[in-house]
This record gives C-alpha cells, structure tokens and sequence, in this order.
C-alpha cells in the first residue's frame, strides 16, 4: 500500500537542507562554547595547584643556597605538596624567545624561581610564609597569583556569557526558520489534509501521519548538519595531533587552542539534533491542526474561502 503521506518532495527535500544548516551552526556553536569553558576551567585548575617564589639577585647573596632554604621552608608549611627549583637551563629556555640563545646569565640581573605546588583544598597559610620569607631571604618574593587568577575568571565567564549568548540567538533563529519552513512545506501540503478530512479521518490521525513524515525529515537534516560539526571537531583534532611541531599549528593552536571536544560537547550535539527534529515534528502536527480548523470554519462560512 502506497503512504498516506506522499514521500518527501522538492519542498521537503528543502527544509531538510535548511535543518541541515541551521544544526550545523548550532552544533559548530555549542562546541565552540563547551571548548572555551572547558579549557578556562583546566587553565584556572593549574594557576590554581601552584604558586612561584622568585628571588632577586643581590649583591652578596649565594642564589644556590637561597633558592634550597627557599624550597625547604616552603615545605615546612602544611598544603604544600612540592617545591622545585627551576635550574640556570630551565630559566635560560624560559628568556631565549625575548633574549636569543647563548646569552651568559652571569652578565644579568635574572631572578630565579621556586615553583611549590599546593593542596587546593587546604591551601598553605600565604601571609605566614611572606613573613617568614621577608626574615629568612629579604630577596624572596611570593605570587600566589591571585591576580591572575580573578582576571583569568572574569575573563573566562565573559566568554563564555558571550558564546551562550550567541549560542541561544543561533538556536533562536534556527527554531524561527524551522518554523517557517515547515509551515511552507505544509502549505504545499494542504491539498492532502483537505482530501483527508474530507473522507473522514480523525484530525489526530492526520495530525500522527504527517508529524511521522516530518519528524523523519528535520531526523535526517539534523543529524547531517550536527553530524558535519561533530566530524568537523575530529578531524580538526586529529590533523592537531599528526601536524606537531609546525609553523602552522604553533601558530592555529596559539590563536584557538586544541581543538578537542569531550563527550560532554558531542552529547550536547546529539541533543541538539534531537531538540530540532522534536520541534519540526511538533510544528508539524500543531500546523496540521491549524489547517484543518481553517478548512472546518471555511466549509461553516464559504465567503472566508473567497476571501482567502
């Protein structure tokens, strides 16, 4: 038996492609937001676990000892996890992209530092150490970078603020466009509900009929288009992994990042290809409802048909 419904047509061929399109950029958009968020957080984590203890070059100051009494009293403290000495290679490797190779670090006034890693939980007492510091090595300067660490919140909620504002302007209008486009299919359509209702078909049934047919096709668009950002991500990441140490990914990583997406932004992918085929079937039947109430009061007054 041949479907009530008539196979998908020229019309619904293109509202497929524009739930394609529209759930790419929401997916495109959602990835972008989770990835920004989730390496914030990661950024914030590791400012976070660790503090640095810089000593300034004085005149009559043996650095060697300072830098091993800076590291042992920093262990004295409880919530401090390590304390490492970055060493004359590490400190060289730190200033050749501003100073160039091979300078002597004997002919500059370089600070050397003490990284200490801390409990996040149960941070060490900041003030006690600075003081003890302040007797111990007058030289000693302690960044617990708290700073840093407000600026790189604020910075880091902004962002994401923004991304989910345009997250939700994105899905806004693909929900408009869907919208209008499947009204504009279902106009194409009308013919068939009227021949329908007129036989006698419960408006339920029409209703249940054409929501199948549509919800099959907003299925198929959006996980095209969800699909194409989900492999977008993956292939972004994998190329990332096997173009190590090139001009070019230096220079994509320092201006975007990795582009690596967890499970958590490709399941808020799926969700969105759920969300779009949902709400095209449910305009669906709501349009179908409206069309046979139009058809009802048409047939009640048939000057509105004139009319119309």
């Amino acid at each position: 038996m041949a479907p009530i419904v008539p196979p998908v047509n020229v019309s619904g061929r293109a509202l497929m492609v524009v739930i394609a399109i529209m759930s790419f950029l929401c997916a495109l958009t959602l990835g972008t937001v989770t990835m920004v968020q989730e390496k914030a957080e990661a950024w914030q984590g590791d400012v976070s676990r660790e503090i640095t203890i810089q000593i300034k070059p004085d005149d009559g100051l043996d650095m060697e000892a300072a830098l091993t009494e800076v590291r042992n009293l920093a262990l004295s403290f409880p919530g401090t996890l390590s304390a490492d000495i970055v060493d004359r290679a590490a400190t060289a490797r730190l200033l050749e992209p501003w100073l160039g190779e091979g300078f002597d670090m004997d002919e500059l006034p370089v600070p050397r530092l003490v990284i200490v890693t801390i409990d996040e939980t149960a941070p060490p007492d900041f003030a006690a150490i600075r003081a003890q510091l302040a007797d111990a090595v007058p030289a000693a300067v302690l960044d617990d970078h708290r700073a840093w660490t407000s600026r790189l919140i604020s910075m880091a909620r902004i962002t994401v603020l923004i991304g989910v504002g345009i997250l939700a302007l994105m899905f806004a209008t693909t929900m408009l466009t869907v919208i209008f486009a499947t009204r504009g299919v279902m106009a194409g359509n009308r013919h068939i509900v009227e021949v329908l209702h007129f036989v006698g078909a419960e408006t339920s049934f029409i209703g249940a009929e054409f929501q199948k047919r549509f919800l099959l096709i907003g299925l198929k668009g959006a996980a095209a288009g969800g699909g194409m950002a989900a492999l977008g991500f993956l292939l972004l990441g994998a190329w990332q992994s096997n173009s190590m140490a090139t001009a070019l990914n230096d220079q994509v990583t320092a201006l975007f990042g990795r582009f690596t997406l967890s499970g958590a932004g490709y399941f808020g992918i799926i969700g969105i290809v759920i969300l779009i085929s949902a709400m095209t079937a449910v305009t669906t039947r709501l349009t179908v409802i409206r069309t046979i109430r139009e058809i009802d009061r048409q047939r009640a007054d048939p000057s509105l048909a004139e009319i119309g």
